[in-house]
């Protein structure tokens, strides 16, 4: 049954990847529900997701598609803007390609932020928004990563780190070099790793490390400088779009990892209260990679909320 079943996915895989446009890929009988990925950055790609968890969802009945935005990942293009704008004009073009008139989004980090953003211009186009370990207050996550890495660093002592932190700190909190700053401190702090790695998330991590779409995991460090460079909401809350969204008749989701480091407990609280406590989840043993670190639990709550 499962040869079977691989067989139907692989026969209704539509691939796109010309020069200048965006890449995208579908897995999934086009007559199911369509689902659209929407992965992380300014500069990420969704390899991760399509290599771990494309198919998997795809083979629980929906129609699932991954995109990398313009300029990022495998949609190299040298002319991008890297703005919200052009990130909801390919979206649509996305929209377009498939043949879709409404789709669920799921965004996963920066790509919650995007789909929030084009769900709150474009409402009649979401059947339904999932925010996975998604931003949604970008300075409250901000703080949040300094407020625990400095707790860290004193713990241990870290005069290097702690010095780090007072430099990020006094720059402009609206730069690219604030926001890379932060990032990095959470990198080096282990803010993205999951706890305790599960033998399925390490099998899940080694089988992508070792296969094609690791080759594919393309990042443009650039794209980060751009999109600070072109776009003008370069640090927002996007709190009040989200209860507005919900108010147009938007079901809202989110799930997060219950250790992802990049969110405070006032936030994971905030997010709660917005979509309600039925359309929100904490998994445990979870950061940012939710798909990877506890892809079951993960899979369970998305189909869930979008049969």
């Amino acid at each position: 049954m499962k040869t079977i079943v691989t067989l139907f996915l692989l026969l209704f895989t539509v691939p796109s990847a010309m020069a200048k446009q965006l890449y995208s890929k579908a897995y999934g009988n086009p007559k199911d529900k369509p689902v659209i990925f929407l992965h992380g950055g300014p500069g990420g790609n969704a390899t991760l997701f399509e290599a771990s968890t494309a198919a998997q969802l795809a083979g629980s009945g929906f129609y699932v598609i991954v995109y990398d935005r313009r300029g990022e990942g495998r949609s190299a293009d040298p002319a991008a803007t890297f703005t919200y704008q052009e990130a909801f004009k390919d979206l649509n073009s996305i929209y377009h390609q498939y043949g879709l008139r409404q789709a669920a989004l799921i965004g996963h980090s920066f790509g919650g932020l995007v789909a929030t953003l084009y769900t709150q211009q474009y409402p009649d186009k979401v059947s339904k928004l999932v925010l996975a370990g998604a931003l949604f207050s970008q300075q409250e996550t901000y703080d949040e990563i300094q407020r625990v890495v400095k707790s860290k660093a004193r713990h241990n002592s870290d005069t290097a780190t702690l010095l780090r932190l007072t430099e990020v700190a006094a720059m402009d909190h609206q730069s690219a070099a604030y926001r890379k700053g932060c990032y990095d401190l959470a990198g080096k702090a282990g803010l993205f790793d999951m706890p305790q790695p599960t033998e399925a998330s390490r099998t899940l991590r080694q089988a992508y490390e070792a296969g094609p779409f690791f080759k594919q995991n393309i990042r443009n460090s650039n794209a980060p400088i751009m999109f600070f460079k072109n776009e003008i909401l370069r640090n927002i809350d996007t709190k009040p779009l989200l209860k507005e969204i919900k108010q147009k008749g938007v079901p809202l989701y989110a799930v997060y990892g219950k250790q992802d480091g990049i969110f405070s407990i006032r936030q994971l609280s905030d997010m709660k209260e917005i979509v309600g406590p039925d359309a929100f989840c904490l998994i445990d043993n979870c950061s940012h990679y939710l798909f990877v670190d506890q892809q079951k639990n993960f899979l369970r709550y998305i189909k869930r909320w979008l049969q």
